[in-house]
């Protein structure tokens, strides 16, 4: 089988090792994993103990890493990675009242996320206290094939886009109800496509169910995903279709509005 086109930039000269090592430390961190010894920060970044070590040693000495005691844990440095992209976009700044106004409306959490790779990324988010299996805040990350978000996210790329996404696709059963064919994921995105909304229920989470709409920008390219999530119940499912898709698609409609408002107003 030839080289992919990510297999070749690896091997080529334009690639730093160094920096995708780093970047490969950083990511290892997460809310399960606040504070790693160096052999748990190898484990999780896939690195040999040298690389890593000369890895958090550099992100020490640049502030964004703190050891202690045998352990390393992310200083609010590395925050700056984060909020820069955030800051860029604009766009949670403008969501973020429309979904706070939504999710006092149906009394559940509204999310905004954007696709990275293979996963969706958080970019906002309006939580509720309830008791949930799944705690999630900005920069969280999921598996897009299983996520609401997810699947509306996929069904706004282009078509070249998604065969090339869907190739490098691994699904994992989640739980017994998660999609776990390519072409039924295909079939799945093509609806939503129709539909407008995607809806998914218990493949992230047993007891999850959660519905999610598009935010397109001014040239109708889907830039984000928002979406309301709750726990599973023998309404849940009528609930989000009679007034999550609704609210959700006021929100949706109140969001591309401000974006583009803010393009004829800035002219950016």
């Amino acid at each position: 089988m030839p080289p992919s086109a990510t297999d070749r930039f690896i091997e080529g000269p334009d690639y730093v090792q160094s920096l995708a090592r780093g970047l490969s430390v950083l990511r290892s961190f997460d809310a399960a994993h606040t504070s790693m010894t160096l052999s748990e920060a190898a484990a999780r970044s896939g690195l040999a103990r040298a690389a890593a070590r000369r890895a958090l040693l550099t992100l020490a000495h640049e502030g964004y890493v703190a050891a202690a005691g045998g352990r390393f844990r992310l200083l609010p440095r590395a925050l700056e990675l984060g909020f820069a992209y955030l800051a860029s976009l604009r766009l949670p700044e403008l969501a973020q009242p429309e979904m706070e106004a939504l999710s006092r409306r149906v009394n559940e959490s509204c999310s905004l996320s954007v696709l990275d790779g293979q996963e969706i990324v958080y970019v906002a988010r309006v939580p509720v206290r309830k008791v949930v299996a799944i705690t999630l805040g900005v920069g969280a990350r999921l598996p897009a094939y299983a996520t609401s978000m997810g699947r509306v996210l996929l069904a706004g790329l282009p078509d070249d886009r998604l065969h090339a996404w869907l190739a490098a696709c691994r699904l994992a059963p989640l739980t017994p109800r998660t999609i776990r064919s390519r072409a039924a994921l295909r079939a799945e995105i093509a609806r939503v496509r129709r539909q407008g909304y995607a809806m998914v229920r218990q493949e992230l989470d047993p007891g999850l169910l959660s519905v999610a709409v598009p935010i397109r920008d001014r040239r109708g390219e889907v830039i984000a995903a928002l979406n309301v999530g709750t726990g599973i119940g023998h309404d849940a499912a009528k609930r989000a279709r009679n007034l999550f898709l609704p609210g959700l698609r006021a929100a949706q409609a109140a969001v591309e509005w401000a974006l583009a408002h803010q393009f004829l107003a800035t002219g950016s």
